[in-house]
């Protein structure tokens, strides 16, 4: 059996902002960091929507699918990042969002746009881990290392998006061939647009 010196009683325990119990504080730079990381995930979700929208309004649904689902991913990883803030005993800030771009010269343009915010989001996500290697904070280690993984892997994609893109040089063709098969990976998504 265990003796206790502290002078709390045996039923204290820490608690967050809104008095949930937290089993250890986080760091206020690394709080920010997260707070400010699930707006840019929000940001992404807005903007990829409005990606969607200018695909749909010119026939390609199937850009406008996969890029719809990119926008549901982003909301879903603001998501996660609420429910961790939340399980560690913190309050979720929703700021204000500013409105997307809705208006792009041509495909590239757009997606390269695409390709420009998953390498911000990686970039913001990286920086956190470091933030939190530093406030010897394990467990947003822990629930950063698959968000970072997952993130790559969404560059990676955008990049390959882009890249064959800008290989079919925007010809109708290849334009038609490339939303045929996303419209493909994306059938019941498709549906829906």
């Amino acid at each position: 059996m265990t003796s206790t010196t502290s002078s709390l009683p045996s039923t204290a325990v820490a608690t967050g902002p809104a008095g949930r119990p937290m089993a250890q504080p986080m760091d206020a730079g690394l709080l920010e960091g997260l707070q400010d990381h699930l707006g840019l995930e929000r940001k992404a979700s807005a903007a990829y929507w409005a990606m969607a929208l200018w695909f749909a309004e010119r026939e390609l649904r199937g850009f406008a699918a996969h890029l719809m689902a990119e926008s549901r991913g982003e909301q879903q990883h603001a998501g996660l990042l609420a429910d961790y803030l939340i399980a560690r005993g913190q309050t979720v800030d929703l700021g204000e969002l500013p409105a997307p771009c809705q208006r792009w010269n041509d495909f590239e343009s757009v997606l390269a746009d695409a390709f420009r915010l998953e390498a911000d989001v990686t970039t913001s996500l990286q920086l956190l881990y470091s933030m939190a290697e530093r406030a010897g904070d394990v467990r947003t280690t822990v629930f950063l290392d698959p968000m970072i993984q997952g993130q790559i892997a969404a560059e990676n994609g955008a990049a390959h998006l882009l890249g064959r893109v800008r290989f079919g040089r925007q010809e109708a063709a290849s334009m038609l061939l490339i939303d045929g098969e996303l419209a493909a990976a994306q059938a019941p998504v498709a549906a829906q647009v």
